[in-house]
């Protein structure tokens, strides 16, 4: 069955949007449309229906299909723990912890999961859409290649090429690539594709010409920058920014080092009387938030002393007194204890850390990761929730008798005597619109008890629209056959 390749000239050029766009378009012609990328490096992890992970890309791109995410769709996750090694997920499920270096080594022996996965997506859809990692022209890289060329050529998949025009040099981008990768690579490639362009794309044309005459490469079009781009769920960290500012309540998340799920806050930054202000380092959490959320940490130990070393222990001590409400997710939950032991040096060295003290509980971290969807309901409110668990760790203690929510009829999350900080492991959880509008009312906002889900469905259509009126999107797909 035929399956097409996007490849970037770089991280960060657009390629998961233009991939989940292309899906919704060919979706709505009536094919059955599956999303693959053979690796991906992220901290922003999906709970899958078959019991494992994928990248957050993946899943809206599963969305875009109007299927549910399943392991094969992203056969390869990288999510960095430290600056130097990150923890290896294999069709869903971790296989090891690798330092950069050593992954190296390890990808020749990943191409039969990535193959197999593959294969499996193009024996039960019409298509399969294909998003590179990186850019080919990385041809340090190219030994073992999995995510780019190497996976195309040893699929048979032809590639479409995309530039980010926004940030500038996309001539070079294009051409540039062609020069470095060998006649191997190059042969696999179809065509190319500018992304992000702002004001009237006809300005380009010349540049556009030159692109396709020098390289031999067909141009499938110039899209301009998609305006609501921020209402879809981001998948890298440095795409994480503030909600608009205006005159509601402020609530402050912090960004930590190795920060995870933080899609987690995407329906708070959507209520239009909602200031999310995501907290940078360097930046002190700001004296007129209602509520601080300390979120998910792929690095629970290591973004706890990142935490300390911003000073916000201190801003947090202060916000509490000033009668302030703390939320901790996940990672963050485990922070708000009074310590966390990791005996056998998951997450690096073996030993205990003192936790923030904030609730009487402690961690205890453990090799098996729980990976769950969850239903369950809010105590507080009563509200029906459902979410997701992603997490290494066992946490307990008096605070434990307060629960946060009962899911799956066992107790969940942990609460002070006062209600003001709690602690929970799920994930997703602000999905729940019901949860969410009660949840906000206790902190003083009345939500717009708008669909967030919906709207993100809705923005997939605009987005493939979109696509539509600027790209050769029948020319792709017969590409693709």
């Amino acid at each position: 069955m035929p399956a097409l390749m996007i490849q970037g000239c770089g991280s960060n050029v657009g390629k998961s949007m233009l991939v989940a766009g292309l899906c919704r378009a060919a979706v709505r012609r009536g094919l059955n449309v599956a999303p693959f990328k053979p690796q991906n490096m992220s901290n922003n992890a999906a709970v899958t229906a078959d019991g494992g992970e994928i990248g957050r890309a993946q899943a809206l791109q599963a969305m875009a299909c109007r299927l549910e995410p399943v392991t094969d769709m992203n056969p390869v996750l990288l999510k960095p723990e430290s600056e130097m090694g990150a923890q290896v997920i294999v069709q869903g499920k971790r296989l090891t912890t690798a330092r950069a270096r050593d992954y190296a080594a390890l990808k020749p022996q990943l191409m039969g999961a990535v193959l197999d996965s593959f294969h499996r997506l193009r024996g039960s859809h019409d298509l399969v859409i294909v998003e590179g990692a990186g850019s080919p022209a990385e041809v340090n890289l190219r030994a073992g290649d999995i995510a780019n060329m190497g996976f195309a050529r040893a699929a048979g998949v032809p590639v479409v090429l995309v530039g980010d025009i926004d940030r500038g040099g996309v001539i070079a981008q294009i051409v540039g690539t062609q020069a470095v990768i060998d006649a191997g690579d190059a042969a696999m490639v179809a065509g190319f594709v500018i992304n992000k362009f702002r004001g009237d794309p006809r300005l380009f044309d010349d540049g556009y010409f030159f692109v396709a005459e020098r390289t031999g490469w067909r141009g499938y079009g110039v899209v301009p920058w998609f305006p609501q781009a921020h209402l879809l769920p981001a998948e890298d960290a440095q795409d994480i920014a503030s909600g608009p500012q205006g005159t509601g309540v402020t609530i402050a998340a912090l960004c930590f080092s190795r920060i995870a799920n933080f899609d987690d806050l995407d329906p708070l930054k959507a209520e239009p009387g909602v200031n999310l202000v995501m907290v940078q380092p360097g930046q002190a959490i700001p004296g007129d938030a209602r509520l601080v959320i300390l979120p998910g940490s792929k690095s629970t130990c290591g973004d706890l002393a990142f935490l300390r070393a911003q000073g916000w222990d201190v801003d947090l001590a202060a916000h509490i007194r000033r009668g302030g409400n703390v939320l901790g997710i996940c990672g963050g939950y485990q922070m708000l204890g009074r310590s966390i032991t990791d005996p056998d040096g998951i997450e690096g060295p073996a030993g205990a850390t003192d936790g923030l003290g904030l609730l009487d509980v402690t961690t205890v971290m453990t090799p098996d990761k729980r990976l769950s969807r969850v239903t369950g309901r809010h105590l507080a409110s009563g509200q029906d929730i459902a979410g997701y668990e992603i997490h290494i760790g066992r946490t307990a203690g008096p605070d434990g008798g307060r629960p946060f929510a009962r899911i799956d009829g066992r107790n969940e999350g942990a609460q002070s005597a006062d209600g003001r900080i709690a602690g929970t492991y799920l994930h997703g959880m602000f999905l729940s619109d019901g949860f969410r509008a009660a949840y906000l009312a206790g902190l003083g906002v009345t939500a717009s008890r708008r669909s967030h889900s919906a709207e993100v469905e809705a923005t997939l259509d605009l987005l493939a629209d979109h696509l539509e009126t600027h790209l050769d999107v029948p020319g792709l797909l017969a590409l693709a056959r």
